[in-house]
């Protein structure tokens, strides 16, 4: 695979120190130009401060790039949308033909595994798109988590999603959801969604011990830790929602659909929440990031 390991990361790798994986699609596609940027440098800071390597991960004319430079990260906040969004299916086309690439959930899952790296904070991740009984419009991200040996730290699947359907397709695909301090899955935006996890952990120390055991039994597939959004920035279930049914509708009336349908549902929420859902966002994914170097923290000390 053609890749660029930014040397940061690499050195940490090889001292077996902690690093945490960053998608880029959440720059590219997440939220308009200067705030991409703004916020995920902040998401870097706040990785180092827990003690912990960021890896913003991406794709530059056809290099899988592990670790992007701050100005890299500026030049996907300034493209943006005309940055292709690659999943799993995307990757042989854009890297064969040199094109920049936005990675998915799935894509910075394969990357990191790619340069060992375990541990991934996102926001939220994919999975079974409501009317997907239908539709069939499954995440990606799904299939990733049933192969790929990366723990990824977020805040449950995304709120856009049917969420019982996510989690039968996880539990299919044998992946573990952890809840972190919770017993109860995460909504995104709302720190719950009246959905057991599979087993409540206490805090970093037991996440760590846990992917080692999978990793030492050599199960291979990722496990999904589901950090609560801060409870400031948590919407009521109810407000939210009624949001997210509004945006989906007007995405069905639209002929929206596939690889499209996130993005739009996204920026229609922050529209019609006058910019608080975005908010949430943002929130919710330093909380990840702050967890996920934590975790990754741990891991290192139990493998040393």
């Amino acid at each position: 695979m053609n890749i660029r390991i930014n040397p940061e990361v690499k050195e940490a790798l090889a001292a077996g120190n902690a690093v945490v994986a960053l998608e880029s699609t959440i720059i590219s596609h997440g939220m308009p130009y200067p705030q991409n940027v703004e916020t995920a440098l902040s998401v870097e800071k706040i990785i180092r401060e827990h003690g912990a390597v960021p890896a913003t991960i991406g794709i530059i004319d056809g290099t899988g790039v592990i670790g992007m430079n701050p100005g890299e990260i500026e030049e996907f906040g300034k493209k943006g949308t005309e940055i292709l969004k690659v999943s799993r299916r995307d990757l042989p086309v854009v890297m064969a033909e040199g094109l920049w690439g936005a990675t998915t959930v799935a894509t910075t899952m394969i990357f990191a595994a790619e340069a060992g790296i375990e541990f991934f904070a996102t926001g939220g991740v994919g999975g079974v798109h409501r009317g997907a009984e239908l539709t069939f419009d499954v995440s990606a991200d799904l299939e990733e988590l049933g192969r790929t040996n990366v723990t990824v730290i977020c805040a449950g699947a995304k709120a856009i999603l049917d969420l019982p359907k996510t989690l039968e397709v996880l539990e299919t695909k044998g992946v573990p959801v952890l809840g972190y301090g919770t017993n109860e899955l995460p909504a995104f935006y709302t720190r719950s969604s009246g959905l057991k996890v599979d087993y409540a952990i206490k805090d970093a120390q037991d996440a760590a011990k846990i992917v080692k055991a999978k990793r030492d039994f050599r199960l291979d597939g990722g496990i999904l830790i589901c950090n609560p959004i801060p409870e400031e920035y948590s919407y009521d279930a109810g407000e939210i929602n009624a949001v997210i049914d509004e945006a989906v509708k007007e995405a069905e009336s639209k002929g929206i659909k596939g690889k499209e349908i996130t993005p739009f549902l996204l920026a229609r929420i922050a529209e019609i929440t006058g910019g608080r859902s975005l908010e949430a966002n943002i929130r919710l994914v330093f909380n990840n990031a702050a967890a996920g170097a934590e975790i990754a923290k741990e891991y290192c000390a139990l493998n040393k």
